[in-house]
């Protein structure tokens, strides 16, 4: 997952909260960070966002794949 695919995998999992659950929420799956923390010490946003998800009751089916862009269409 890359840092982009993090983002809009937050924004769209959170809405309008999304930036708040990123700066404020601790992780324990990270060390008892929160995600921004994580991530700026250099934590890859696939276990960032793991653990966000396990944290916030995240369904599986919404855990995997999310933030990727459709393919484009030829």
């Amino acid at each position: 997952m890359r840092l982009s695919e993090f983002r809009r995998a937050v924004d769209a999992e959170f809405g309008a909260r999304a930036s708040s659950v990123v700066a404020d929420l601790t992780l324990r799956g990270v060390g008892h960070r929160t995600a921004a923390d994580a991530l700026a010490d250099g934590v890859p946003p696939r276990d960032v966002w793991l653990a966000l998800s396990e944290e916030m009751d995240v369904p599986l089916s919404r855990r995997y794949g999310v933030g990727r862009l459709d393919p484009r269409r030829r």
